[in-house]
């Protein structure tokens, strides 16, 4: 059984930085791809950033590009989301998904599993 567990959310005020964490377990994941996602009041859940769990190439929604980086730490089987000059945009639910095709994905339906979210609030 997968699970994603997502922490590190929380109140910051504009300008300030946070760092997320996904743990996994219930597989092997070196063959997988890791994305974050988010989704603010009222609106879709959108992609923010993905990676091939193995490492490589990583890839950014335009929005946060130079502002957020994803890693990962293997022997924690986490993956993390450091965001940096956060805005009052980036306020949501940031959730981190699973997609065991392998290939990273700016889609959210190629992702097969979900955690539960981490709330995100930046204040101006």
């Amino acid at each position: 059984q997968v699970q994603l567990v997502e922490s590190g959310g929380g109140l910051v005020q504009a300008g300030g930085s946070l760092t997320l964490s996904c743990a996994a377990s219930g597989r092997t994941f070196s063959s997988y791809s890791m994305g974050w996602f988010r989704q603010a009041p009222g609106k879709e859940r959108s992609f923010v950033a993905t990676m091939p769990w193995s490492g490589g190439s990583t890839y950014y929604a335009d929005s946060v590009k130079g502002r957020f980086t994803v890693s990962r730490d293997n022997a924690k089987n986490t993956v993390y989301l450091q965001m940096n000059s956060l805005k009052a945009d980036d306020t949501g639910v940031y959730y981190c998904a699973l997609n065991t095709d392998g290939l990273p994905s700016l889609s959210r339906y190629e992702y097969d599993y979900w955690g539960q979210g981490t709330q995100v609030t930046v204040s101006s």
